[in-house]
């Protein structure tokens, strides 16, 4: 069951700068992707390119998680991994926070690191609905979530898996 994380807990981005989860938060709301560590999960680049093209410019910091190092997150991500915030995390201690079971998800935490909603598994309808309700929130476009390159919906993978 999906829960509030905890916001001392400290991630990391590719370059390695540690900051707490509140830290992260400082200014703006958080929409995460959050994909397993395996090379299927690059199936995922065009759907992070089409939400991330329209919350980019938000007031939301949309970023990628992944649970491996950052060599892994570099194979699944390629150029994405210089075009976006990546966060490594080798402990899957996110998630673990989260109370998350099934990668991938895409997150939507409030400024204060409270979880607004999560989608779990690959599902288009249930990412959309999460997409729609972040740029309701924030007064902006909602990104299209379904489109061309879509890996087939799917349970996903459990995250200890």
């Amino acid at each position: 069951m999906a829960q509030n994380p905890d916001p001392n807990l400290s991630v990391a981005n590719l370059a390695g700068t540690a900051r707490s989860l509140d830290d992260w938060t400082t200014v703006f709301n958080l929409a995460i992707v959050m994909l397993p560590p395996r090379v299927e999960a690059s199936a995922f680049r065009p759907v992070i390119r089409r939400i991330f093209a329209t919350l980019g410019d938000a007031d939301v910091r949309t970023t990628i998680w992944v649970p491996g190092p950052a060599s892994m997150a570099r194979k699944i991500l390629g150029d994405l991994a210089e075009e976006y915030l990546v966060w490594c995390d080798p402990d899957a201690a996110l998630a673990t926070s989260l109370g998350l079971e099934r990668l991938p998800a895409f997150v939507h935490l409030r400024q204060d690191t409270t979880l607004v909603s999560c989608a779990q598994g690959w599902s288009p309808t249930e990412w959309q609905k999460l997409a729609d309700g972040i740029a309701a929130q924030i007064h902006w476009t909602s990104p299209i979530v379904a489109g061309r390159g879509n890996p087939p919906a799917s349970p996903g993978w459990a995250l200890s898996a």
